[in-house]
């Protein structure tokens, strides 16, 4: 059984212990789907907006981002204690839970999210060393995407370049900037998705072997790419997938048998999500929180195929 967690309800990491988020009725989120050349290494381009004066939510445990901030200064407020703020270019590493969102609006941003090998060809960094962070990118990726930055969110603010059209430039930056990857850490990557996909409990045991690779090197690569070791890594997506099931309009008897069986019982389901997603299972369909529906949606987590 996984160990405890502290909190049923990410919200209470919210200033003031505030609990309530943002309406539904005043975000919206685009998703553009990635050019054929980057569609490898990119999972969804997005074009976020909320013209409210302040927006509280809630960021899924997520795989990396290149996000850019016309609109909008806020924090990440995150589990370990440290705030980083949203630099106007900013690098999302992969996150490891759920992280409250806190910012002056309106809010606006467009960006990138990245598949685990993306987040590899394009930054070169260790997901599991550097998660659970937003950093300025050009700490990362240098100088030319700061100037990329100002001239597409200088373009957004004077209105000649539509969210969309800046979210594709993101992509153009992203295919001239990839680098190649080891085949066989492709592979890995690949059966790693398989793995996680098959089963909401895999077993580590099932990796053994993987592109000819030890168990302790299989360990380390899947760290590596995704964030968190193997085990950690079954935890959060069975998590990420449950959420997705429970928060459809109508669950199946199948899916609802898959999801009891998944977990040791209902309170471990419910700190699991709450850890993960942010939200107890209760409130997974409340229609004040759209921006969590739509990060848990099937498209975010097409990269293990579910």
């Amino acid at each position: 059984m996984d160990a405890p967690l502290a909190s049923s309800d990410m919200t209470s990491g919210l200033p003031g212990g505030e609990q309530r988020l943002t309406s539904a009725a005043l975000m919206a989120v685009d998703y553009i789907p990635p050019p054929a050349p980057i569609a490898h290494f990119v999972t969804t381009l997005y074009h976020f907006r909320c013209d409210e004066l302040v927006i509280r939510d809630i960021q899924p445990a997520a795989i990396g981002n290149l996000c850019l901030f016309p609109h909008g200064t806020g924090e990440m407020l995150f589990a370990q204690g440290h705030r980083d703020p949203n630099h106007t270019v900013g690098l999302m590493t992969p996150l490891s839970r759920a992280t409250p969102i806190v910012v002056e609006g309106p809010f606006h941003a467009f960006g990138a999210a990245l598949t685990p090998v993306g987040w590899a060809a394009l930054t070169g960094l260790h997901a599991g060393q550097c998660r659970d962070r937003l950093l300025p990118a050009s700490s990362v990726l240098g100088p030319e995407i700061d100037a990329l930055g100002e001239r597409l969110i200088a373009a957004y603010r004077q209105g000649t370049m539509s969210g969309r059209d800046c979210a594709i430039a993101v992509g153009d930056f992203i295919e001239r900037n990839i680098k190649p990857i080891n085949p066989r850490h492709l592979e890995l990557v690949a059966a790693t998705g398989r793995w996680l996909s098959a089963s909401f409990n895999p077993e580590v045991s099932e990796l053994a072997g993987v592109a000819g690779y030890s168990d302790r090197q299989v360990q380390r690569l899947v760290e590596r790419y995704f964030g968190l070791p193997p085990r950690a890594l079954a935890r959060k997506y069975r998590a990420l997938r449950a959420a997705a099931l429970l928060s459809a309009p109508q669950l199946s008897m199948e899916d609802e048998a898959a999801i009891s069986e998944a977990f040791f019982d209902q309170p471990h389901m419910i700190r699991e999500i709450a850890h993960f997603v942010g939200r107890t299972p209760a409130r997974l369909g409340d229609q004040s929180t759209p921006y969590l529906a739509e990060m848990i949606d099937g498209r975010n987590l097409r990269e293990l195929d579910v």
